[in-house]
């Protein structure tokens, strides 16, 4: 004998069964029917999941001004990073934010404007001055007699053998000469003046042979080789060998690791994914893209942040900026900075 429940779209057949298995097999069907008439919604999508990492991270950039008068790697640029592609994806950043962030960074660049133009710079060196140049880049500002100091600064900071030597040992984002050497070369490419044109080629140039002579070991060393080459145009077979090394760290969970021995984490992962997909190595179809950004989306907390255990000797003075993670709260925001930034490279164009 059986029972049946119908729609004008669904119909069901129910066996008719003995107490209490009867009704038990009542209860499951009507839930299937419900659940066919009304699906569930679905909560979080990765839209949310995006806007609620750029809320954090707008959070972070807004708490450093608000309580530092130096510039911050980590609090300013890497937010910056994500902020000018999710502008790109049609993301709303308010300009005013953006403007805040600039003024405040071109403030700090005009008080040290003499020394830069002396060649001395200030803490953290060529990184410092590098980061603070690509975060302005990035927000849309133009050259100007601030900027023309910095690119000063850069040119007598060169070493005799060609390359701008990291001054700082704060890994794994303040650590490594290729990266040091990348933001130099990006600063002096993009604010150079014409007048400097020949002479920021020569040096451009030399910085390219320390490039291809050294050997990277660490992830960031390979991140930043490559972004350098693409950077300098470098040969073709230059660029993707140097993707090639990064592409065959990439480990079984689909993650990279900071240097060998260690676990994957998402800063590495996510500098990874990014330089590969800024030098054009990979897209959003391949495989090794595809890999990396589930990793990510699976390490993302539910706050919309990421976490990373800091291995970086504390110097500054904890201060709070209101982005989770406390006391590894500065490479967490660079972390989420960088994996942001490659979630937003993920999805497709919105009109």
């Amino acid at each position: 004998m059986c029972m049946e429940i119908s729609s004008s779209k669904y119909s069901y057949k129910i066996q008719i069964m003995k107490k209490p298995t009867l009704s038990i097999a009542i209860k499951f069907a009507c839930l299937l029917f419900i659940s066919q008439i009304f699906p569930l919604i679905s909560f979080g999508t990765e839209d949310q999941e995006i806007k609620k990492s750029l809320d954090l991270l707008r959070i972070a950039a807004k708490g450093h001004i608000e309580k530092k008068s130096c510039f911050a790697c980590h609090n300013q640029a890497f937010p910056m990073l994500a902020f000018s592609t999710a502008i790109k994806k049609n993301y709303p950043i308010p300009s005013s934010e953006i403007k805040a962030q600039t003024d405040f960074i071109l403030n700090f660049l005009q008080k040290n404007e003499e020394r830069y133009l002396q060649g001395k710079g200030t803490g953290g060196d060529a990184d410092t001055a590098g980061y603070a140049m690509l975060t302005l880049e990035l927000a849309g500002i133009k050259p100007n007699k601030t900027t023309d100091a910095v690119v000063v600064y850069f040119l007598k900071h060169q070493a005799a053998n060609g390359y701008w030597k990291v001054t700082s040992n704060r890994p794994p984002s303040e650590a490594s000469n290729f990266t040091t050497n990348y933001l130099a070369i990006r600063a002096l490419k993009f604010w150079g003046s014409p007048s400097l044109k020949k002479e920021i080629e020569d040096r451009s140039g030399k910085s390219l042979s320390y490039i291809l002579e050294t050997n990277p070991v660490s992830n960031e060393d390979q991140v930043f080789k490559l972004l350098a080459l693409n950077e300098l145009n470098a040969e073709k077979s230059q660029i993707q060998s140097s993707a090639g090394q990064i592409i065959g760290r990439q480990k079984p969970d689909g993650g990279w690791a900071q240097i060998e021995g260690m676990e994957t984490d998402p800063y590495a992962t996510a500098t990874a994914l990014v330089s590969l997909h800024m030098a054009g190595i990979i897209n959003n179809d391949s495989k090794v893209f595809k890999d990396g950004i589930k990793y990510l989306s699976g390490k993302r907390k539910e706050d919309g942040s990421w976490f990373v255990k800091s291995r970086s000797k504390p110097f500054q003075t904890y201060y709070e900026s209101g982005f989770p993670h406390k006391n590894d709260q500065f490479i967490s925001v660079t972390a989420s900075g960088w994996a942001t930034t490659a979630l937003l490279l993920s999805l497709p164009e919105k009109n």
